[in-house]
């Protein structure tokens, strides 16, 4: 039995390569499909991140396997005097924290009362829609033309000022500023603002599908158990938001963390981001690759934290109620 056994098992396996050539030539076509795609994946997505982390970790003195670059970004932290790559960490997490806000909060009002029917509705959702069509470096110039010294922000202030100086006993000397150059959360809220309005029809668009999508039997419940209008939205319809909060705010948080082009435009060399020093360190006349890569991999680190985070404490917690 056992000198049987062996001699099937010797006489089956020849066959095993064959019938792998036997399924790739099946599925040759399904396999010519994925090929391109394969190949981006690996070459322009996957090569790009393992260099990245090669580089991080390593220098030009010692090589591969040194924590030397990431010693030389963190030397030298101080609350009192940061340094610039510290004031970059402090004001990425400044802006994506309050984009975040912004985008969420102002999204889902405008998508509560897109929700609502009326006349032009289908208009004003199309018109929702314009931001996405304009690239980032004509929306970072189009907030230039709302936040500079001269700028829209400036003249309808001005405008209301006259207004209120008219009042007898009422004097407001209005004089010009300038946000996005002032530096420090002022900046930082230029820039934030800048993003929100680029990206809020992205959030909308999520919230709209969420609040189709909820059953309108569940509404006909609470009413006949007599609930009012806000305990109808805190109760029914924000726990069944819930998943559209989590896709909205994951999606917006890997890109609000990496900002780039708005930050350039607006803020230039006033107030640092994670993006605009990365490619200060990449680009010359610095062309520091090792410094870039580290500071990269920070960048990548944070947003792995706070969207662990979110899962961990936040969505969770509200799955559960």
């Amino acid at each position: 039995m056992a000198t049987d056994a062996s001699v099937v098992a010797a006489a089956t396996e020849p066959f095993k390569p064959r019938r792998r050539a036997g399924w790739i030539k099946r599925n040759r076509f399904e396999l010519a499909l994925m090929a391109p795609l394969v190949i981006y994946v690996l070459f322009l997505t996957v090569a790009p991140i393992v260099d990245t982390f090669r580089r991080s970790f390593s220098a030009p003195d010692s090589g591969f396997g040194t924590l030397q670059t990431f010693r030389g970004l963190f030397d030298g932290f101080s609350f009192s005097q940061p340094t610039e790559f510290q004031r970059a960490i402090v004001n990425t997490v400044i802006v994506a924290l309050l984009s975040l806000a912004l985008e969420l909060g102002i999204g889902l009002s405008i998508a509560l009362a897109l929700h609502a029917k009326f006349r032009g509705r289908g208009f004003v959702r199309t018109v929702m829609l314009v931001p996405i069509g304009v690239p980032t470096i004509v929306s970072g110039a189009v907030m230039l033309l709302v936040f500079t010294r001269s700028g829209f922000l400036n003249s309808i202030t001005a405008g209301v000022a006259g207004l209120i100086s008219k009042i007898p006993g009422v004097d407001w000397d209005f004089q010009n500023f300038s946000l996005q150059v002032a530096g420090g959360w002022k900046t930082l809220f230029t820039i934030a603002v800048a993003d929100m309005w680029k990206v809020l029809p992205v959030v909308v668009l999520i919230f709209i599908a969420g609040l189709e999508s909820i059953p309108q039997d569940v509404y006909e419940a609470a009413d006949v158990d007599g609930a009012t209008k806000w305990q109808r939205f805190r109760r029914v319809t924000l726990p069944l938001l819930i998943p559209y909060f989590t896709m909205a705010l994951i999606l917006r948080a890997i890109d609000a963390f990496r900002i780039y082009e708005l930050a350039l435009v607006l803020a230039g060399g006033i107030e640092p981001v994670l993006g605009t020093y990365i490619s200060k360190e990449y680009l010359p006349p610095v062309s520091n690759l090792y410094t870039s890569s580290a500071a990269s991999v920070v960048l990548f680190g944070i947003i792995m934290i706070f969207i662990v985070a979110y899962l961990r404490f936040v969505a969770r917690s509200q799955v559960q109620r």
